[in-house]
């Protein structure tokens, strides 16, 4: 008895710090009613890849398109590096309800690992 107890307040606890997360991919479904947001394009990304010593951790720019009931209304680009991250996460909030955590594109890079561009995605952690 004494070790449900524990289990379920354990439980209870994690359930407490979860989050949410959106992907945002290039796929070219779009959603009938409401938001739809996709990625277009990821260029200029300088960040430093895992596990090498840079001077300067790098930034990503991205080009996101946005769709409400099927129709085009814009066309955005982002730049994500240290400087600008409420910017982007103000820009977000404007399709998305919830307090934001993080916004990042991933994959992230390594050293001597060529990431095909249908494999990038960008990822909104929300904080719930």
């Amino acid at each position: 008895m004494k070790k449900l107890f524990l289990y379920l307040t354990i439980l209870c606890c994690i359930s407490c710090f979860a989050q949410s997360e959106i992907k945002i991919t290039t796929k070219k479904c779009i959603s009938k009613k409401g938001y739809y947001l996709q990625l277009a394009n990821v260029f200029d990304d300088s960040r430093c890849p895992e596990n090498v010593q840079c001077i300067w951790a790098g930034e990503v720019s991205v080009t996101v398109n946005v769709y409400k009931d099927k129709k085009f209304i814009e066309e955005k680009t982002l730049t994500f590096n240290s400087k600008n991250r409420e910017e982007n996460n103000l820009w977000f909030s404007k399709y998305y309800s919830g307090q934001i955590k993080s916004i990042g594109v991933l994959p992230y890079p390594k050293e001597g690992v060529v990431i095909r561009p249908k494999k990038l995605f960008l990822r909104i952690v929300f904080v719930e």
